[in-house]
């Protein structure tokens, strides 16, 4: 060791710092055996439990070496907190840290780190980080946390309105005046492909953006680009509603421009947002895109009541808002202070794609991607199609049909809108106090499956009542906690903005699972019944379909082993 190192852990030299960093041993076990190819000098040193003899004064930054003088402090209770001082973090690894150091040495804390098995990956300590502290190494102030929080409510409540209200009601309407009788293949062609468009986007630019060295930061510039050509290209759809592959191709370069945006923004939770507040920042966030989701569909519903001026004024909605919302979330946030003296490996091609590589030996990370992609699946199987449910299963063979459809899904955004902000603003503070990420997202997945079977009880509009209200609340759960889940299961914070993308392809992939699978089972149903107008038995199908395909996504999320 180094004497950098010695001073930094308050020693006084190689055989002081080896002496308090090893563990203690208890003399009646056998030595252990020497790893192959190593030195005499190496069989004297004895083994760490979990780290094959390090070199302390090159194993950690100065930044970690006074995290790990922090783990040796007592606790801060109420009681002996001093004055003026902030309260105890309430975090249970804190706790479990201190209680195992026997003589509050940082280097014993260190010791009972390096040993244990049960810590929880949730938490910043896994990288020898303060909680308090995000993964850029700053510790924000309480305004700065709230500034972050109010740009991702203000962001997740802006997009998903105009977004929701173009793809689930007015795109819809768009192709059904192109070709009624293939408006369900159409729909499903248009998700698939935009779908892949945004797959390939997110990795792509959530990487780009991770390597990105700028005054301006790594996430900020690719946060306003992605604004400004989404907008651009959803306002050009506007000019083209009387051409399938001209409204297919605007639309892709939307999913593009909203993807270049969406994966660095989402990708600024993991850098800048402490341990401590990424519950409440998550469940502010769910609740932004669960209002914005429900309003959405109100606005859609609304803006199709009016003909077809009212479904061009839902374009032109569309450009102004996602032009502008990168711009004004940036105004919004604390400054992204500029990278520029960041490290990085010299840029390279094999650098370039290196950086794509997916997370080795992360079995958690993998459950909570397939989680998510079946639970959207299910959510967009039922969601996408909600204009053309309304019509042809809740109102079939009604001549009236179209004008009540509009009529049931602005009632269901009232609803679902109520009951998924109650969940949300509840369920991330919740979740935060309890410690639990896991459990909730699991029971809010079943939750959605039990709203789902509520039309197949009630083939009604009730039903749907029933489906908003109960599936509602139980996506506004899901939404609220999600994000701090896809967080916790990150394995390497330095490539938050890959991996994020990469749990991203969950809203991608979902998108083309639910358009697929319900454009799939349509067609199915028609052949086999012989006609070329939508049976009302199809969406039968389709809402077993998505239960199944929930309750798996909950399956799947109870697999995650190191995440409560």
């Amino acid at each position: 060791m180094n004497d950098d190192a010695s001073d930094r852990l308050g020693t006084g030299n190689d055989a002081d710092a080896s002496e308090e960093l090893r563990p203690a041993v208890d003399p009646s076990e056998p030595a252990p055996e020497a790893a192959p190819g190593s030195t005499a000098a190496d069989e004297d040193r004895e083994a760490i439990p979990g780290i094959e003899r390090p070199d302390v004064g090159h194993a950690f930054t100065q930044q970690q070496f006074e995290s790990v003088d922090k783990l040796g402090e007592p606790f801060i209770t109420k009681e002996n907190r001093p004055e003026g001082s902030p309260e105890t973090v309430q975090n249970t690894d804190v706790q479990n840290v201190v209680a195992a150091t026997d003589s509050g040495a940082p280097a014993t804390a260190l010791s009972s780190v390096v040993g244990a098995e049960a810590l929880n990956t949730e938490s910043a300590f896994n990288d020898m980080r303060d909680p308090m502290a995000a993964a850029d190494g700053s510790i924000p102030t309480k305004t700065e946390v709230v500034r972050l929080g109010i740009g991702f409510t203000l962001s997740a409540v802006l997009c998903a309105i105009p977004w929701v209200a173009l793809s689930s009601i007015i795109l819809p309407a768009v192709l059904e005046n192109i070709n009624a009788g293939a408006k369900e293949s159409m729909l499903g062609t248009i998700n698939a492909v935009g779908s892949i468009v945004a797959l390939l986007a997110n990795i792509i630019f959530g990487t780009l953006s991770d390597l990105t060295r700028s005054k301006w930061g790594k996430r900020t510039p690719w946060i306003i680009a992605g604004g400004i050509v989404a907008g651009l290209s959803v306002g050009a759809v506007s000019l083209v509603q009387h051409s399938f592959g001209a409204v297919l191709f605007f639309w892709c370069m939307a999913q593009l421009g909203y993807n270049v945006m969406l994966a660095p923004f989402v990708a600024t939770m993991s850098d800048r947002v402490p341990d401590k507040f990424r519950g409440r920042v998550s469940g502010f966030y769910g609740a932004g895109i669960a209002a914005g989701q429900t309003i959405g569909s109100f606005v859609g519903a609304r803006l199709l009541a009016q003909g077809q001026s009212g479904m061009d004024a839902g374009w032109v909605m569309g450009l102004a808002v996602f032009a502008l919302i990168g711009i004004a979330v940036v105004a919004i946030w604390p400054r992204e202070k500029s990278n520029e003296d960041e490290p990085r490996e010299k840029f390279s091609l094999r650098m370039l794609l290196l950086s794509f590589r997916p997370p080795r030996h992360a079995p958690d990370f993998y459950y909570a991607l397939a989680g998510r992609t079946l639970m959207m699946g299910g959510y967009w199987m039922i969601n996408s199609y909600q204009l053309y449910i309304a019509q042809d299963y809740v109102y079939a063979g009604d001549p009236d049909g179209g004008t009540k459809a509009a009529a049931l899904i602005a009632t269901m955004s009232v609803i679902t809108l109520i009951v998924s902000l109650v969940a949300a603003l509840g369920a991330g503070p919740l979740t935060d106090k309890i410690g639990m990420r896991k459990v909730p997202v699991a029971l809010a997945s079943c939750m959605f499956a039990l709203g789902a079977a509520m039309p197949l009880l009630f083939h009604s509009a009730v039903g749907m009542y029933l489906f908003a209200a109960i599936a509602g609340l139980g996506y506004g759960t899901y939404n609220a906690i999600d994000q701090a889940l896809n967080v916790s299961v990150l394995p390497n914070p330095e490539e938050a903005g890959k991996d994020l993308g990469i749990l991203n392809l969950a809203n991608t992939l979902s998108t083309v699972i639910g358009s697929v699978f319900t454009s799939l089972i349509v067609v199915i149903v028609k052949s086999v019944m012989g006609v070329t107008s939508t049976p009302s038995q199809a969406y039968t199908v389709v809402f077993i379909v998505a239960i199944v395909i929930v309750l798996i996504a909950a399956w799947l999320i109870m697999r995650i082993k190191k995440v409560r």
